[in-house]
């Protein structure tokens, strides 16, 4: 697989250090190079100056450097650094004397009254552990309030790189220059608000020959995970689904489960459901087979078995989920079926001993109901949730949300880059778990199925807003038509 490795502030410090010890030039200078070529990509067409904020770490250091570029080849710079000389680094403190030994000024502050072409956002980078304080506030707000591109070194200001948590304030970029190494906190949570555009520059450093990744930003390879069909095949080559839900009233998530396992290629679809008054089939997707939730229990060759779209918290659900846990098949829980192990710790524990494959797709609160949180606190860190559920359960878990986080019970996570608030609607968790049935169904290894599913579910919304149908009144059942459509061009080519 291709996909990009991903690494938290302890590992990036430590990434630094074996790549610093080696670098010539140092890295600082390489960055500082580097920013100053990706401001000249960025800048404005107008006969204003550059601003280059540079705060009191290493990051404000970068940003030093690549001033003295920019002032070198030519341009107007304003630069404002809010440090103290002497608390800063070695590093950084040669790049203030290569600029100050120029002649060329610099403001404590950014001008009240100033206009730029570009701004540079060098404030905070990877070591900002606390919440901004009110000066570096103003000075946020500033930059996001100015009518020109901004350029932000490593991280926005204000971001959490490991979390994607904003530190109370944070700029809003247009372009975000990571270096080194890829911060899951740039894609996951609020990331995805304020980097604008990303360019990785690796400084001449291979970070993965210094320090094993543990995480992994999802790309397209995944598409590799599901073979093209023989000719010579039947139904039964590609999975029979069993879908447990749809109680009285919530029918659909059911029927949408059902629908988006049938687009995502399975071969039959079963649905279990308890609603009272159960009907005969459905007459929009009559494909689906409809029978009672306990009968569905009895059938004995279903390839996955999915829990919880519609399923509600009553004392049949709990009994058929109870049934669910037992059976020997991949077992994909969604919804209902994680609310009633949150409420139920019999029933909870019961899931890590299965010998089967187990995926779990909660959203923050139903995360929050598993591990007994708040859910402030799951957002607080979603990397950290995702990976305590996999643990905790055994599971391969998908923590869902912007930058939806897939996390194994070894300890490996992915983040998801695609998707869009179209899928804050509901029914798409559904969808989702229909395509995570489907595929498991189909033959894929649970870990391969979840990253496939969540991207695909991701960029199956980026698909319909590409064409005009969304993100504003994107609805589930669009979402799984596209999912059809999106894994037919990856796997077959799109058509001529």
């Amino acid at each position: 697989m291709s996909f990009h490795p991903l690494y938290r502030a302890q590992a990036l410090r430590e990434i630094e250090r074996q790549a610093g010890a080696q670098a010539r030039p140092p890295l600082m200078e390489r960055a500082g190079l580097a920013i100053a070529r990706a401001a000249g990509t960025l800048r404005m067409d107008l006969p204003l100056p550059i601003l280059v904020v540079a705060g009191p770490g290493n990051n404000g250091g970068d940003a030093l450097v690549a001033a003295r570029h920019l002032a070198d080849w030519g341009m107007a710079v304003d630069l404002v650094f809010t440090g103290r000389i002497e608390r800063l680094s070695a590093d950084a403190r040669r790049a203030w004397n290569a600029w100050a030994s120029t002649g060329r000024p610099s403001h404590a502050d950014i001008p009240p009254a100033g206009r730029w072409s570009l701004a540079i956002d060098g404030l905070f980078g990877t070591g900002l552990t606390r919440d901004i304080g009110e000066a570096d506030r103003r000075r946020i707000a500033r930059i996001n309030a100015l009518p020109c591109p901004v350029l932000s070194i490593d991280v926005p200001s204000g971001l959490d790189a490991d979390t994607g948590l904003v530190r109370g304030s944070a700029v809003r970029a247009t372009l975000t220059v990571t270096m080194l190494a890829r911060k899951p906190g740039l894609y996951t949570l609020d990331g995805k608000d304020l980097v604008g555009r990303i360019q990785f520059e690796d400084l001449g450093a291979d970070a993965p020959s210094l320090v094993a990744p543990e995480g992994f930003l999802l790309d397209r390879s995944v598409s590799s995970f599901l073979p093209r069909r023989p000719a010579n095949s039947h139904k039964g080559h590609f999975g029979q689904i069993g879908i447990l839900g749809g109680a009285d009233t919530m029918l659909g998530a059911a029927f949408l489960a059902g629908s988006a396992a049938l687009l995502a290629g399975a071969g039959r679809v079963h649905l279990g459901l308890l609603a009272a008054d159960l009907p005969g089939f459905n007459p929009c997707q009559p494909e689906l087979m409809v029978r009672p939730a306990e009968a569905l229990l009895a059938m004995e060759r279903l390839t996955c078995l999915v829990a919880g779209p519609g399923l509600s918290q009553s004392t049949q659900a709990k009994r058929c989920l109870t049934q669910a846990l037992e059976r020997d098949m991949p077992l994909v829980l969604d919804a209902d079926a994680l609310n009633l192990l949150g409420q139920y710790p019999d029933l909870a524990a019961r899931v890590p001993a299965r010998s089967a494959a187990t995926v779990l797709t909660p959203h923050p609160l139903e995360a929050a109901r598993l591990l007994r949180r708040a859910p402030a606190d799951i957002q607080r860190d979603r990397i950290g949730a995702a990976g305590e559920l996999a643990r905790r359960f055994q599971s391969y878990t998908v923590l869902k949300g912007s930058g939806s986080v897939c996390a194994e019970p070894a300890g490996t996570y992915y983040v998801n880059p695609t998707g869009n608030p179209g899928l804050a609607s509901a029914g798409t968790g559904d969808v989702l778990s229909g395509i995570l049935g489907a595929l498991i169904g189909q033959g894929l290894a649970a870990p391969d199925a979840l990253r496939l599913g969540v991207y695909l579910h991701g960029a199956a919304a980026d698909d319909q807003v590409a064409r005009g149908e969304g993100p504003i009144g994107l609805t589930a059942s669009e979402v799984a038509l596209a999912a059809r459509r999106v894994l037919n061009d990856w796997v077959y080519g799109p058509p001529l």
